[in-house]
Parts: C-alpha cells; sequence; structure tokens
C-alpha cells in the first residue's frame, strides 16, 4: 500500500514538473482606425486663436506594437498628413502649406510624423479604466526631429460579441484602445520661421492634441 502511494505521489511530481508553463502574453499589432482619430493643433495671434484640424481619412494613419499586460514597452508610429489640415481661411491654408513655412509640396515635409518609444504607466492596462500615462517619442515636422515626453490617457476598451457584431463595420475588434495626448512644440523647433498674418506675427509655440483610436489587429 505505502509503495503504491509513493509511486502515485512520484507520478504526480512528474507531471507538474513536466507539464508546459502559461504562456506570456505578448505584443500584438494595434490599427488606428482614421474615422475615429483626429490630431488638432493652436498657435495664438494677437487677434485671435487658430485651430488647425485634420480633414478626411486619409488625414491620419498609425500603427502601435502593444501588450496590453505591458504597455511600458509599446512602440509605434502615428502620422498626419500636413495637407489636410485646414483653419478655416484658404489662405491662410495655403500660406501654411507653402515653402516658406511646412513645405508640403516636398514629399518627406508632407508627413508630421510621432514615433512612439515608450509609454510610462504604473501598470497594466485596465478595460474600461481611463489611465494617467506619459508618452515618450519623436515629432519629427518638415524633417527636424524633437524629442517629446506627453502626459496622455490612455482607455482598453473590450467589446461584447453583441457590441463588436454591430461596430465592426466602422473598423473596431474585440479590443480597442483610445489614447488622448495633449503637448507642445515650436516652429522654430523645426525650422520655420513664425508665422506673421494681417502683419502680425503668430505664437512661435503651437500646442498639439491628438485623440486617437487604435483596433487590435486579429493574428
Amino acid at each position: 500500500m505505502t509503495r503504491s502511494l509513493l509511486a502515485a505521489f512520484g507520478a504526480l511530481l512528474m507531471g507538474v514538473t513536466a507539464a508546459p508553463a502559461p504562456a506570456e502574453a505578448q505584443a500584438a499589432a494595434w490599427k488606428l482606425i482614421p474615422n475615429y482619430s483626429r490630431a488638432t493643433f493652436k498657435s495664438d495671434a494677437p487677434l485671435e486663436t487658430f485651430v488647425g484640424n485634420t480633414t478626411g481619412a486619409e488625414g491620419i494613419a498609425g500603427e502601435i506594437s502593444l501588450d496590453p499586460a505591458k504597455p511600458q514597452t509599446a512602440t509605434g508610429q502615428v502620422k498626419v498628413d500636413l495637407t489636410t489640415v485646414r483653419t478655416g481661411i484658404e489662405r491662410r491654408d495655403a500660406d501654411m502649406r507653402s515653402k516658406n513655412y511646412l513645405d508640403t509640396d516636398t514629399p518627406a515635409n508632407r508627413w508630421a510624423v510621432f514615433d512612439l518609444k515608450g509609454v510610462e504607466l504604473a501598470g497594466p492596462l485596465e478595460v474600461g479604466k481611463v489611465l494617467p500615462a506619459k508618452l515618450r517619442g519623436v515629432l519629427t515636422v518638415k524633417g527636424k526631429p524633437v524629442d517629446i515626453t506627453a502626459p496622455a490617457q490612455v482607455n482598453y476598451i473590450r467589446l461584447t460579441p453583441e457590441q463588436l457584431e454591430s461596430q465592426k463595420r466602422f473598423g473596431f475588434t474585440a479590443e480597442n484602445v483610445k489614447v488622448r495626448t495633449t503637448f507642445g512644440t515650436t516652429f522654430v523647433n523645426h525650422g520655420m520661421q513664425v508665422p506673421q498674418l494681417l502683419f502680425l506675427k503668430v505664437n512661435n509655440e503651437i500646442q498639439l492634441e491628438a485623440d486617437v483610436t487604435f483596433a487590435r489587429v486579429a493574428p
């Protein structure tokens, strides 16, 4: 009897030892949903604050690599087509796209690009909870890169099968992440002179806002 118990206990130990370790979560690709994402810039002039917004589904694009259990290791890229930015005044838009400023006729200058290098966040993402974070990356405008650390809010959203059925035609998947951030740069940082409107100079500072949504790409 004792010998049988010892044999059974030994077999159990061998089974535990031989059992495979649970697979670790890994980073996956997440694609930006253009129709549910936007980028905005603001700058002050003595007589007004002018605001530029991306327009159309082609105005913003991006993809990130993200593991919700380890968001600190996230990397990726978001880019804005500067030819689609509109301020509400066509002449001003044309001036901003001209050679003196953004020079968007030069292909290399057409896109403003933010390369995400990492995220500062206390722990894993939590479903349905908006978490404060800091995004570390490089913003490149007109070929001039600038290191950026931007405060952000991150919301991890999972859809039920019923919700997904009604939302998938808009580009959503079962797992989605919404990121909101605001940060500043300057015209001079990116090799541009400070614009002048109606003989009055615009402020050198530019405030950039992004409200972007990513959907997890099926493996």
